[in-house]
């Protein structure tokens, strides 16, 4: 089997909002095969430059596009494609959007793979520790106590979430603000909920960061999420070291090398790799390991659309450190809808996992096209 072509397709809702919700655009990966498999990926970047950085024609030796690449490659020889990609794009995919491209791609190998061989990927990463796994409902932080009480009722009312966590929006404005947010959702999800609060990365100050965490303790979070930016690790360091709470970060980062230097000197409890920037399913793989051997539990960012979500429920069963999945409550037409399956929570608030081959998802052909911002 070889590979005929790397196809890109930039997908946007009609309104895309400046908030920090990702699930209103999305770069779909195909990866189409001489023997009529096509494997699925996405990718939580740049749309239009993942898609530049896919179809860029090569300059020299160690800057070639990545699609040239791949071509005419066995897609099933995936760790030996990872490095392959890694070492001839060295100038530009050491780092952020070019690893965020190479990860749409390798979830789209796993998924060939699996498809050829009639397996889940989960099976082809070592077997399952899981068939199903709790959820926690994931939303943008609102700015006032009203709106974060409509939002828990309205999501209490739906599903039996295992845990809640508030993130962006209205965060980093002020340290009262920051304060009494966290104060309110605490009320609103209850006292004995787990309540998880993400900064997104808008605090620039340690000192404040450190007055807030000490607040933030009578609020019982069981995680901190990002409260700096990723190479802040200093800082991130001395907060884990000086506060009671869980401290969580990775969705910013690219590769198992950035993420040894947060595990060790960064000290996060809770590991959080995006299989769509990381470097895909491979690289996740390698990260999960690296936390087990810490004792650190991972449990992965995926607040995007059901392609992410299939390739994260299939890294979740096959690892033994495993905890929640991150289940994206934003209600975009993407999120719910570029997927024919969607991933919906039992009575008890778990979500199976597929065991259909491959990352267990198939586009909704209609809402792709519908949305679809770019010819082939």
């Amino acid at each position: 089997m070889k590979i005929t072509d790397v196809e890109v397709i930039v997908v946007r809702q009609d309104e895309v909002k400046m908030i920090g919700d990702g699930s209103q655009d999305t770069a779909v990966v195909l990866v189409h095969t001489d023997e009529g498999i096509t494997g699925v990926g996405e990718v939580d970047s740049a749309p239009e430059v993942v898609k530049a950085i896919v179809e860029a024609p090569s300059s020299h030796d160690q800057c070639r596009g990545l699609k040239t690449i791949l071509m005419g490659e066995d897609p099933t020889n995936i760790e030996y494609l990872w490095y392959k990609m890694y070492y001839y794009s060295y100038y530009y995919t050491r780092r952020s959007v070019g690893i965020h491209a190479m990860s749409g791609i390798d979830i789209a190998l796993w998924d060939i793979t699996g498809k050829k061989y009639g397996l889940p990927v989960s099976k082809l990463l070592g077997g399952r520790f899981r068939e199903k796994i709790p959820a926690y409902c994931s939303v943008l932080m609102p700015d006032s106590k009203k709106g974060i009480d409509e939002l828990v009722a309205h999501h209490k009312a739906d599903c039996n979430y295992h845990g809640y966590k508030f993130g962006w929006g209205a965060l980093g404005e002020s340290e009262k603000k920051d304060v009494e947010l966290v104060e309110y959702c605490r009320k609103a999800v209850g006292d004995d909920a787990r309540l998880m609060i993400d900064i997104g990365m808008r605090w620039t100050d340690y000192k404040y960061a450190l007055r807030v965490a000490k607040e933030y303790e009578k609020q019982k979070l069981y995680w901190l999420e990002e409260p700096f930016a990723p190479d802040r690790t200093e800082d991130f360091g001395r907060l884990a070291d000086n506060m009671n709470i869980s401290l969580a970060s990775g969705e910013e980062f690219g590769t198992m090398y950035e993420f040894k230097d947060m595990l060790d000197n960064g000290k996060v409890d809770i590991v959080q790799p995006d299989m769509s920037r990381c470097g895909g399913i491979t690289m996740a793989k390698k990260i999960a390991d690296m936390a087990q051997l810490r004792g650190k539990k991972l449990i992965p960012h995926a607040f995007k659309t059901g392609i992410l979500i299939g390739a994260t429920l299939q890294l979740i069963a096959a690892i033994p450190n495993a905890d929640m999945l991150e289940y994206c409550a934003q209600e975009t037409v993407l999120s719910k809808n570029l997927v024919k399956h969607h991933f919906t929570l039992d009575k008890d608030g778990n979500v199976t996992i597929p065991s259909v081959a491959g990352i267990g998802v198939e586009l909704n052909e209609e809402i792709l096209n519908k949305y679809r911002r770019n010819a082939k």
